[in-house]
Formats: C-alpha cells, structure tokens, sequence
C-alpha cells in the first residue's frame, strides 16, 4: 500500500471511526483502525464488536494493500501534524526496504518521519454487511430530533439491556422512537418519505443512535436506513460513512400503557423560565435529594396561572421561583421530580412553550411540546413531604 492523502482529512476520518474503538478488550486488535485503500479512495474502519463505523477519505493511491494499526496510536501522531500532505507506505521493519506486504506503516509529513508497527488486515474483524431487511430513507432532520429527544431516556445500567436501547418503529409512513429507564419515558414520532409494507420494530443500542446523530448532523440529503431483525443488525448510510449495529434482543416494554391517558391540570408556559427556574433549583436539590417541588396554582380573572419551583437543602439553604402560566387547565398541582430528569427534558426540548400535565402527585407527570403531539415526555415523581 501506498499513497498520499490531506492531514485534515486523515484527521477527520480517524475522529469519525474513533467511537467505534474498543476502549477494552479481550481481542486487542478492536483497538486497531483498519487501512484500505478502496475504490481509489483511503477506507478506514473500526469495531468493538458491537458496531462498526466505515468512512472513505480522498487519497492519491500509488499501490492498493490494507493494514490495521493501533488508532489511538495513528490518531494522536496525526493531529500533531501541519495541514499538508501525508504520505503512507506500508513495508517491512527496515524504512528503507521494498515497499508492499509489510506489517509495518511509514508515515511521512514535511521533514517528520514515523513508523507505527501494525497486524494484518486479515486478522481484523470483518465489518459486516446488511444487504436484506428494510430499507427507507430518511430526512436527517427528522432523524437528529428523534434521537436528540429520546436517546438521553436509555438506561446506562447494563441489568436490563433492552432498556439501554433505542426501539425503532416502522408504521406505515411513519418512524416512532422510543427510549426509558424505569424512571421515565420519552417517546417521538416523525414522518418518512416513503411507506412500509408491514410494521417493522427493533431495538438499537442507545450509543449507536447517538453516533448516527453525530455523524449526521451537518447532513442535508437523506439518510439510508436498512433494518434487519433476522440478522439481528441495523445500518445507517451517511454521505461517505457506514454504520453497522447489533440490534439488542428482547421485548421492548409496552410504553403507550404508561402515557397517562387524562390529567387534572395541564399547565402551558414559557420554556426559556422554567429551564431558568430549573436550573436556580438544582443548586440546592443537589444537596437536598435531587428533589425539586413544582406547584401550580390558577389565577382569579385568568386563564393563566402561577408555578413555583423551589428545592432545599437542610444544610444549605433553599430556593424559590415564582413563574407566570400562560394557561392553566384544571385545579390546584403539587409534584416533585428528581431534579437531573428535569434539567434533562427542559434541555432537549429548545425553546418555546413546554405543557405540564398533572394528575396528582403520586404519578406520572407528562411534559410536550406545546405546539406539537409527535413528543410525550413521561417523569415519575418523588415522594415527598409537602
């Protein structure tokens, strides 16, 4: 192998596999980043195993080959070089010997030399293909909210793996995304481009998800997403990036039994004070329990409403807010949420007006969109004393 390519773009493309290295493992060439050259362009491709990452960099090839060698390696050698050319080529241990067949990468840049010991590329993990299952294209708008307002939800904890994931819903002409915790449930749905055939549901690993959103989020022509239940596995084509996932098996839970169907006051606000208010209290919720209070309380002569946010601490101190309800339906609310749930939904949601709706203090309290029903947000609260 051997050829010439941009340290810009080298350095891109290495930032781009880079969540796809194995951090730790019992097979230490996941650690590795494999070099192709493919297609008169420079592939590079990286795996832990559970997903794989593939993106293609313009590079002037001289001589096809493939070798794989330590990414963390590579990657820091390259950031530390100017913009200019980086020439590659792959011999033997001896610099100066043929070029071709080697194990070892001659790096080359201005006046800096380097050699990085590498393992065949024979020896990596072949990057898997997903040429069945379903295939649609979606608007990368609609893909980048659905997962920035429902991937946050995933459980980090590993005990119940299904709840670390992302349940993707084909249906007719729609996509429905859908993550929780035990805690709470978020759940988005967005239109796609074209209908399926039949309802197709699967369950992606949360990081997957989160690494589509990142890769995606200066694209502007559709993302081709294939779903492949039998395989177990899911892809996401970019603009000159793969991805390949493991699908995570088991029964997503049953999540539209948990949407409480009516409420006893809804209260329709400002999004930009409660994220204020919000933020005000988790100084002292943080020593308090992470228990922030919410109060809402009807107007005489008005269709809004007053909201008070307050936590404290017993050793601290406390703090209280006083909010305007632009509309408030319904009586009286009390309810207390874990106060990094709350900063969590007041976060994602951007900005306009944010709907509160409150049954009564012992369940779920809903947050959406005000002018929109394809977002429901689902908290259980805590159990206080008011």
């Amino acid at each position: 192998m051997k050829l010439s390519c941009l340290q810009e773009n080298l350095a891109r493309g290495l930032s781009i596999v880079s969540r796809a290295v194995a951090s730790r493992s019992t097979l230490p060439i996941t650690q590795n980043v494999l070099l192709r050259t493919d297609q008169g362009m420079l592939m590079l491709s990286a795996t832990n195993l559970e997903i794989a990452i593939t993106t293609w960099i313009g590079a002037m090839i001289e001589e096809e080959g493939a070798i794989t060698v330590p990414h963390r390696l590579l990657s820091d050698w390259v950031n530390t070089r100017p913009s200019d050319r980086i020439d590659l080529d792959l011999g033997g241990p001896d610099a100066d010997g043929p070029a071709g067949g080697g194990s070892v990468l001659h790096l080359a840049c201005g006046r800096a030399v380097t050699h990085i010991n590498g393992a065949d590329a024979a020896d990596f993990p072949p990057v898997p293909q997903v040429d069945t299952g379903t295939a649609i294209d979606i608007d990368p708008s609609v893909l980048r909210s659905g997962i920035s307002l429902v991937a946050f939800s995933a459980a980090t904890d590993e005990s119940r793996p299904v709840l670390t994931g992302v349940e993707l819903k084909l249906s007719e002409s729609s996509v429905t995304m859908a993550a929780a915790d035990g805690f709470r449930l978020a759940v988005y749905s967005g239109q796609i481009s074209q209908s399926v055939d039949e309802e197709i549901k699967v369950i992606v690993p949360a990081r997957t998800m989160q690494e589509v959103q990142r890769l995606a989020s200066e694209q502007s022509s559709p993302v081709q997403m294939t779903l492949s239940p039998d395989r177990g596995q899911a892809m996401f084509k970019l603009e000159h990036v793969e991805i390949v996932s493991q699908l995570l098996q088991g029964s997503f839970p049953n999540y539209e039994q948990l949407i409480p169907e009516r409420y006893e006051t809804r209260a329709v606000m400002e999004l930009d004070d409660l994220k204020r208010a919000t933020q005000s209290a988790s100084v002292f919720a943080r020593d308090g329990s992470n228990i922030v209070r919410l109060e809402m309380m009807p107007q005489e002569a008005s269709e809004g409403g007053q909201l008070k946010v307050s936590a404290r601490s017993e050793e601290v101190g406390d703090s209280l807010d006083e909010l305007d309800i632009d509309q408030l339906d319904g009586a009286d609310a009390k309810i207390a949420f874990n106060v990094r749930y709350l900063q969590d939904i007041v976060n994602v949601l951007g900005r306009g007006k944010v709907a509160i709706e409150v049954t009564n203090s012992s369940s779920p309290g809903v947050f959406r969109p005000a002018d929109s029903d394809r977002y429901v947000h689902v908290v259980m609260p805590m159990y206080v004393q008011w």
